[in-house]
């Protein structure tokens, strides 16, 4: 059996309690060791095989889970974050279908959520944004036309951008191309959640001299939107002249809508 578990963002204590069970259960660990942090290799057990994957190919990755499963181990594959998000994933569940290897995915806390936490913010507030966009800028793995960066900021949403702290300039003209006003909030999120987490608040027309100050240049998420402003409309759904389900509001008026 191939357990996929989403490692969290950084702070070992953020895996879930699923997650962490199975750690210290399996016979082999395959883990990103360019990305998860290796405190998480301390919930195994003292037996334990453990394969970095940052220097192997898909290939030499799947031959250990199958020479796993012929020999009765249990193997738990260690990805950061949450494994459905930038976790190449899909092509080693599809090779395992293929071997008739049984998994499960087991999910994570993404660093999008992570960096949220760290600073407090709230990416859907009431009448500034209730939509949240998950994207990368086009690099060596390239994007559908639709949705460069420049195309999704026509929306006006709130953004977390992972994989383009390296790329800031580009990230910067093409949110500004795309509408964003120049002033718009922007952080940079270092390493979220880890012990080194940095955060750099700044705003879009600033983000490439932002990260060149703090030399960052990876392993950050960029959060973009004005629901980094702290200004909202209070939720309809604690007002007390709502009604709802479960609650009756003061005003006559009211109606529920939950």
């Amino acid at each position: 059996m191939v357990y996929f578990i989403g490692a969290g963002p950084g702070d070992k204590e953020l895996i879930t309690i699923k997650g962490q069970k199975l750690l210290s259960e399996a016979d082999c660990i395959i883990y990103a060791g360019s990305l998860v942090n290796p405190e998480l290799l301390d919930y195994a057990k003292p037996i334990c095989k453990l394969h970095d994957s940052a220097g192997m190919t898909l290939e030499e990755v799947i031959d250990i889970m199958q020479e796993n499963e012929k020999s009765g181990l249990t193997t738990a594959r260690l990805h950061t974050g949450d494994p459905s998000i930038y976790g190449a994933v899909k092509e080693q569940l599809d090779i395992l279908d293929q071997k008739g290897i049984k998994y499960e995915v087991v999910p994570g806390v993404s660093s999008f959520s992570g960096a949220a936490a760290s600073m407090a913010v709230e990416y859907t507030l009431p009448g500034i944004s209730q939509t949240v966009i998950l994207t990368r800028m086009e690099g060596r793995t390239p994007v559908p036309e639709r949705e460069r960066i420049s195309e999704l900021a026509k929306i006006q949403a709130s953004m977390a951008i992972f994989l383009s702290s390296g790329m800031l300039p580009e990230l910067s003209e093409k949110l500004i191309e795309g509408g964003y006003p120049r002033d718009t909030p922007a952080a940079i999120v270092y390493k979220a959640t880890w012990p080194d987490e940095k955060i750099v608040e700044t705003t879009i027309a600033e983000l490439a001299d932002a990260g060149e100050k703090n030399n960052i240049s990876r392993t950050a998420i960029i959060l973009v939107g004005n629901f980094l402003k702290g200004e909202y409309e209070r939720s309809m759904l604690y007002s007390p002249d709502f009604s709802h389900g479960y609650r009756t509001g003061n005003s006559k008026g009211s109606t529920s809508n939950e």
